[in-house]
């Protein structure tokens, strides 16, 4: 049966169902009320579908037992005038029941989390505290592994142990522990040159200062002496490297 078709037979039934109690005694419609108002309580706790066919019967069955109700008084003008309160209560009465189920179920299917809890939980990524060991800088004469031809008076060019040729430095140079990178001073101007020996790459930094080497024997860089420290990529102005 598609849907229209179920929601036709179910109105077809929970009218049925307030003509019924229409035409039994207003005391036995009131009994079945309360019935149906107990097993919408019991099937709320245990979030059984039924509940909402309880909480139906009862919104259709009340006029039912109200009609009984004028009725079983003689039908006058004061039955009625008593059916319309009896209304006017037990739908307040329907309603104030569903609002403390429906509280009943949010609260049983999502509990909050104590205060203490949230305050405790952790916002956004784990922090990674980063301790950068500080540059030991040498003269380029006092590294034996090192060939360094002058040219100038303030630059030179290096001749590294693996062939690669670093052009117009400074004397003064650097190793990172771990021996990954190698760091010397642009000659005539401020800035850093990186070399990475796995890739055989060089960077040229100006306006930078190499301030230390994370854990990774990565460099870290800095603006000037007194600059929050910024891995090599943020001073190049690229994205995170993915591992």
């Amino acid at each position: 049966m598609n849907a229209p078709g179920q929601r036709f037979a179910r109105w077809l039934l929970l009218a049925g169902w307030a003509v019924l109690l229409a035409l039994l005694p207003w005391w036995l419609g009131w009994a079945l009320l309360v019935v149906l108002a107990a097993g919408a309580v019991i099937y709320a706790r245990r979030s059984h579908p039924r509940g909402e066919l309880c909480r139906s019967g009862l919104k259709w069955g009340l006029p039912g037992m109200l009609f009984a109700v004028q009725r079983a008084l003689g039908g006058d003008l004061i039955a009625w005038g008593a059916a319309l309160l009896g209304a006017l209560v037990g739908y307040s009465l329907v309603a104030l029941l569903e609002s403390l189920l429906l509280h009943r179920v949010r609260r049983t299917s999502a509990p909050m989390p104590e205060w203490s809890e949230l305050a405790m939980a952790p916002v956004g990524p784990p922090a990674r505290i980063i301790e950068l060991a500080p540059v030991q800088w040498r003269d380029a004469a006092d590294v034996p592994e090192l060939h360094y031809e002058a040219t100038g008076q303030d630059e030179g060019n290096y001749r590294l142990a693996d062939g690669h040729t670093l052009r117009r430095l400074g004397p003064r140079c650097s190793f990172s522990p771990q021996g990954r990178w190698f760091a010397a001073n642009p000659a005539g101007g401020s800035g850093e040159l990186l070399f990475e020996f796995a890739r055989g790459r060089q960077h040229r930094l100006r306006g930078w200062e190499l301030c230390g080497w994370d854990q990774d024997d990565a460099p870290w860089l800095a603006r000037h002496a007194d600059g929050v420290p910024v891995p090599l990529h943020e001073a190049l102005g690229q994205d995170a490297p993915r591992d």
